[in-house]
């Protein structure tokens, strides 16, 4: 971790001011790649994933600096898991063995999901408050504890994923804007509206017949 805060160093530099807070050439850089990144997620291109590699990696150093060490500690979650979700992409399959495709998920899938987040979410905000100093530890768990199960559901193709990330995306701007992260604020709000695109483009994709 402190090689890479250490590399990274030079973008902690202030690119300019916005609403009475430095913007970092990192966040910057970060902001850039996760936009690009979500247009690939909506064309289902693999691309986006090692484009999230690089923009995850980026936040990390981002949000440990900012003392958010879930969003954080996610973020380095998200670089593993976008190497699995990128070999889902070219590789996986479905349970009957055919070509991994947009689908929905099932009721069972659904309740699932959402009992692995009502669980989720204070185990990760009882860490937080117990072992870190951050100041806002219910607050930052809850879009990292959705935030893990959108990243799988997205990793194999489900259309729910879209719903999962307008909720995190819509946390996440308040959390952002609390800590005075003007430009991630912004890149989140347009996470929100690509993330309805999404939900839209795949609703779509799951209806069409299997080539």
């Amino acid at each position: 971790m402190d090689s890479l805060m250490q590399a990274l160093q030079p973008l902690f530099a202030a690119a300019f001011t916005l609403w009475g807070s430095p913007v970092t050439w990192l966040e910057i850089v970060a902001f850039v790649l996760a936009v690009a990144m979500v247009v690939f997620n909506i064309r289902v291109n693999p691309v986006a994933w090692p484009l999230a590699i690089a923009s995850s990696l980026l936040y990390f150093a981002l949000f440990w600096d900012s003392r958010l060490y879930g969003e954080g500690s996610l973020q380095i979650f998200f670089a593993g898991i976008a190497v699995w979700g990128w070999w889902q992409w070219l590789r996986g399959t479905q349970a009957d063995g055919s070509v991994l495709r947009v689908r929905r998920l099932g009721v069972r899938g659904r309740w699932i999901a959402l009992a692995a987040l009502v669980l989720a979410w204070p185990a990760v905000g009882l860490f937080l408050d117990r072992f870190t100093d951050t100041d806002v530890p219910w607050w930052d768990a809850f879009p990292t504890a959705a935030s893990v199960i959108g990243q799988w559901l997205l990793a194999r193709k489900y259309v729910e994923n879209w719903p999962t990330w307008v909720v995190v995306n819509v946390v996440s701007v308040g959390l952002f804007a609390f800590k005075g992260l003007w430009l991630t604020v912004l890149l989140y709000a347009v996470f929100v509206a690509m993330s309805f695109a999404g939900w839209r483009a795949w609703r779509a994709l799951a209806e069409s017949p299997a080539p």
